[in-house]
């Protein structure tokens, strides 16, 4: 057994987070990744685009590494939600490259810092605006695991893929027939209470 290395178990849940979140895109068409499946308007292409924005910020800025692209849906007087959705002038590859950039950028911070290094959450209230990098390595892996959650659903909606991969593997491997039995029993014992 090696010795624990906490920044390469960080690293690790969190890549595996982004690259479910890249991979719900593939085999998609356009208007799929962009389309609103839930009255909230979640939508595949705008979560890649609001994670992009979080690791930006709090890999960036909060540790006074800015990230050297302009957000303009991050700024002051953006629209409301403007993060989580990719507009027409946007593509899927100019949303998807900026992730894979702004993932960069994170990464050279985590490389650079040690654990216990302190940032400042500009957003966060001054009680709780002094963070560390462990911290912040731990709220972003957390949000960004559940995203990657909000996109399985939307891309089950879509067209049926679930899971961390293609083969589905964190999930039982029954065919649709079983999936469509298993879903009917729970409505059966659902509607049982209502």
């Amino acid at each position: 057994m090696t010795a624990p290395d906490p920044k390469a178990d960080f690293r690790h849940y969190l890549d595996e987070a982004r690259n479910v979140l890249l991979w719900k895109l593939d085999g998609l068409s356009e208007y799929d990744v962009r389309r609103p499946l839930v009255p909230t308007g979640t939508n595949l292409l705008g979560l890649v685009k609001h994670a992009a924005t979080v690791e930006a910020g709090y890999f960036g800025a909060t540790f006074g590494r800015p990230f050297p692209e302009p957000m303009p849906w991050a700024e002051d007087g953006a629209e409301l939600n403007a993060d989580m959705w990719a507009t027409a002038e946007e593509s899927r590859d100019q949303i998807t490259e900026l992730y894979r950039r702004v993932c960069g950028h994170a990464d050279a911070t985590i490389e650079a810092l040690d654990l216990d290094a302190i940032g400042y959450v500009p957003w966060w209230g001054p009680e709780r605006r002094a963070v560390t990098l462990h911290r912040v390595l731990v709220h972003v892996i957390a949000e960004t695991h559940r995203h990657a959650g909000h996109a399985d659903i939307v891309r089950e909606l879509l067209d049926g893929n679930v899971g961390r991969r293609w083969v589905g593997d964190n999930l039982p491997d029954s065919d649709r027939g079983w999936w469509s039995a298993y879903r009917d029993r729970l409505e059966d014992v659902a509607r049982r209470f209502g």
